[in-house]
């Protein structure tokens, strides 16, 4: 009998393929537990107009990744730290939940905190890279200053 994986079941596929089960299987385990449908020509056709939607979907996200990557070069944000008066050293460290914070705040841009990636802990004051993840393989970064607090 084939089938549409409506989620992932170990041994036979990951959700959303067309499979070939047997009967009994079906019935008995796939079917009570809403783990595949048949796979009638409406089911595969909803089943190949969602897949359409999700590669389209994909697509824009990718696209929109893109054109922030490229926006973000040319952004440079201001934090404000306290810190040593001699040696530049701050209290503490800068982290990627400030980081977001002060992106948001100053440019309306919003980005999770756990996709900036910091290769070295902020502790001091100065002029930072920052790289963000925005998609898989597409990269963007732009420039921190910290600053004393007045």
């Amino acid at each position: 009998m084939k089938v549409i994986l409506q989620a992932d079941v170990k041994g036979q596929g990951k959700k959303g393929q067309l499979v070939e089960v047997s009967d009994g299987f079906a019935r008995n385990f796939l079917f009570p537990k809403k783990l595949a449908i048949v796979a009638n020509a409406e089911n595969q056709n909803t089943m190949k107009m969602q897949d359409q939607a999700r590669k389209e979907k994909e697509a824009k996200e990718l696209a929109m990744a893109e054109d922030l990557g490229k926006a973000l070069k040319s952004i440079a944000v201001t934090l404000h730290a306290k810190g040593g008066e001699h040696g530049g050293k701050l209290f503490g460290a800068i982290t990627g939940k400030e980081i977001a914070a002060a992106l948001k705040a100053e440019h309306r841009i919003e980005i999770d905190k756990r996709s900036i990636q910091l290769s070295e802990n902020i502790k001091q004051f100065g002029d930072y890279d920052i790289k963000v993840k925005l998609h898989s393989g597409v990269m963007g970064s732009f420039t921190v200053h910290v600053v004393p607090e007045a």
